[in-house]
Order: C-alpha cells, then sequence, then structure tokens
C-alpha cells in the first residue's frame, strides 16, 4: 500500500465516486451488524437462489472497478511509452490486494495450515488483474465478445458438464462443479470455514466474475465517448441496464440468479441494476448537478479499500480484548452492544443501530481524511 500523499486531486466523476462510496456504506453496513444473530432480510444475504439488496453489493463494486480501469487507463492506453508503466501497476495492483487479502483472512491468529485462501479482496484482486490485462489488450468489441463467451460457455459447463464422484451436473452447495475444484485445488482446510466443502469467492466462480468487471468496462467506454452528448448517454445507458436486468430475469428460468455461484443470470440482472443506478447518479449529479446529498458517500468512495480492510480488522481485535460486564467477561463488542443498544431497543434494531454506529465512526474517519484530501491507493 503506498503511503497517503496530499496534493490537489484530478478532476473526477462526481456519480462515480458517489456510487462507489454508497456501495462501500453498504458494504460496511452489511459486514458489521452488531449481532450476527440478529439481522433485517435485506441485510442478508440469500440462502442460495434468489438477491436480496446485499446480495448486490459485491457484484456492484466490480462493476465500479470495471468502469474505473477505464477512466484511469484511456487516456494513456494508446501512449506506447505509457503502456508499459500500466501494465506493471495492474499486476502490482493485483498482487497488493490479493496479500492484503490473505492477511485479512489470517488475522489475528496467523494460522498458514488453515487460512482461508479465497476471499473478497483476492477475488477483486483477481477480477481486477484480468480485466485489467484484457483492456490493456483488446478492443472494446472484443472485450463485448469476450463477456458474452464467459456467460454462455460458464452456464454449458456449469449445466453439462458431469461432476466427479457425482456422475451429473448440477447446481447445490456442496456437489456443484466449482465446489468439487474448490476441494480439489484448496483442500476443505483452506476453504470458506461455514462451510469447509465450497467457498463463496472459489474459483471457478472467478470467471463469470470478471464478467462484471467487464460489464462496468464497457459502461465507462461509453460514457467517455465524444461522440454523444448527454442526453444521448442517459438514454442509452438507461436502456442498456433496463434490458440487462430484464435478461438477467429470463435466464433465471434456467440458470437461477446465485451470488455464491455467480452465475450468468446475477452478472446480466447486477449488471443491469449497476448500470441504472449510475446512470441516474450521472444525470442527477454530473449532467443536472445535484450534489447536496453526495458528500457523505464520496468520503466513502475515494478510500474504498482502506474502509474494507480495517473494518474487518477492527471488530477482530475488538473480540481479543476482554472486560467485566456483570461480573462476567465478555469481549469489547459485546460490551458496548449489551450497554448502549440492547436495553434500549428489540435485538434486531438493537443490532442495526450498532451497524449504522460502526458506518457513522467510519464517515467521522474518512470525512477528516477527505478534508485533507489523503487518499490511501493500492
Amino acid at each position: 500500500m503506498q503511503n497517503p500523499a496530499i496534493k490537489t486531486p484530478k478532476p473526477r466523476l462526481l456519480s462515480l465516486d458517489v456510487f462507489r462510496g454508497i456501495t462501500v456504506a453498504a458494504m460496511t453496513l452489511v459486514n458489521n451488524p452488531g449481532s450476527w444473530a440478529h439481522i433485517y432480510p435485506p441485510l442478508e444475504h440469500a440462502d442460495w437462489n434468489g438477491c436480496t439488496p446485499t446480495d448486490l453489493v459485491f457484484p456492484f463494486f466490480l462493476f465500479i472497478v470495471g468502469v474505473s480501469i477505464v477512466y484511469s487507463m484511456e487516456s494513456r492506453k494508446q501512449d506506447q511509452a505509457q503502456h508499459k508503466k500500466l501494465l506493471i501497476n495492474v499486476i502490482r495492483r493485483g498482487v497488493i490486494l490479493f496479500v492484503l487479502g490473505l492477511i485479512l483472512n489470517l488475522f489475528p491468529t496467523f494460522q498458514f495450515q488453515t487460512v482461508r485462501v479465497p476471499g473478497v479482496l483476492q477475488r477483486i484482486a483477481i477480477v481486477y488483474l484480468i480485466t485489467g490485462l484484457l483492456y490493456l489488450h483488446q478492443n472494446k468489441k472484443r472485450l463485448l465478445i469476450i463477456f458474452w463467451l464467459i456467460l454462455i460457455v460458464y452456464f454449458l459447463v456449469m449445466t453439462f458438464v458431469p461432476v466427479p464422484g457425482v456422475g451429473y451436473a448440477n447446481l447445490n452447495p456442496e456437489t456443484n462443479l466449482g465446489a468439487w475444484i474448490d476441494r480439489s485445488i484448496l483442500t476443505e482446510a483452506h476453504l470458506w470455514k461455514s462451510s469447509k466443502t465450497w467457498d463463496p469467492e472459489g474459483i471457478l466462480t472467478d470467471i463469470p466474475a470478471v464478467a462484471t468487471c467487464i460489464f462496468g468496462v464497457l459502461i465507462g467506454t461509453f460514457l467517455r465517448r465524444k461522440d454523444q452528448n448527454n442526453a444521448q448517454k442517459v438514454s442509452w445507458l438507461f436502456s442498456v441496464g433496463v434490458l440487462a436486468t430484464i435478461a438477467g430475469l429470463i435466464v433465471d428460468l434456467f440458470f437461477p440468479i446465485n451470488k455464491a455461484l455467480w452465475t450468468s443470470s446475477y452478472v446480466l440482472y447486477c449488471g443491469g441494476l449497476a448500470t441504472i443506478g449510475l446512470t441516474l447518479l450521472y444525470w442527477l449529479t454530473d449532467v443536472q448537478g445535484y450534489r447536496r446529498f453526495t458528500k457523505f458517500f464520496v468520503v466513502f468512495g475515494v478510500n474504498p479499500i482502506t474502509v474494507f480492510f480495517l473494518s474487518g480488522i477492527i471488530p477482530r481485535i475488538m473480540s481479543r480484548i476482554i472486560v467485566m460486564l456483570h461480573g462476567k467477561p465478555v469481549d469489547s463488542k459485546t460490551y458496548l452492544m449489551e450497554t448502549f443498544y440492547t436495553p434500549y431497543f428489540t435485538p434486531i434494531n438493537a443490532s442495526l443501530a450498532g451497524a449504522l454506529t460502526y458506518v457513522l465512526i467510519w464517515f467521522v474517519v474518512l470525512w477528516l481524511m477527505y478534508r485533507k484530501n489523503i487518499i490511501i491507493k493500492v
């Protein structure tokens, strides 16, 4: 991770920062409930098939990564002198993100024998690396072809290739092809501890996740076009978003929307909704100039990896700080919940209040960083 640099920020696409900030704030909220035993259904992932608002957070972020690739590389992509630097930078960022993800999984025990190898940051790293390299070496037409090839081939592989040891193709949690690949390559010791037999960020599902990022690249490329005015861009992008969402719902009929499997229907459905969301924000903020509501989300949007990494570390530190409550030893997070929230709210609202407080604390920290133009980049 680079040292924080204090400098005048470059001009940015405000709607992209806002959209990223909304996504990161939502990610912080759903990842840090006051109690995992008491969560409102929209703030939980779907049990298997289906899509809750929480299931939109990760694909939205990968979509945003794709749009950001265009805005950070487009002006330098055609410059041969810059091409090698961009290539090295993409590889470097991918490696750093992956290492940060492993550190997050290792902390605080650092048990390498049983560390979970996949993870959210690891998926971001792999997807960014592959998509960034594709963007540097392929044009928009080829990227579109690659996008559809991934969705079609992934559907065929998951629904027609027999799973070794099972004998038939299926989309069940423990017996689908992706789960078999995860167990075969990573072994159960290095998979998601809640299942130990499959991983929601598994190896095979990284491939359709790349398609989500490519979706963002294609939308970002259209946003930067000079031959379209703002009204035309908004009309086209909104139409693409609606059509992709509908396409996802149609594909859902035979290849269900499923985050853990990152199905082709999930890519289309979430990509469509992300396009609609970004388009609406683009029209409101960058075109119409409505910016009063944006500041809260912008401060989350300019330091996303910092928030995700540290917001995952801090609760683990708190779980190891033991204090006394009513004569009994409890971890510091439980102490705060039982002291400031549980006596005054129902269990589910106490949990939500704790999560919202955590988001607000992060807002204060990020606001101070924003005021000083401190952006920590990977």
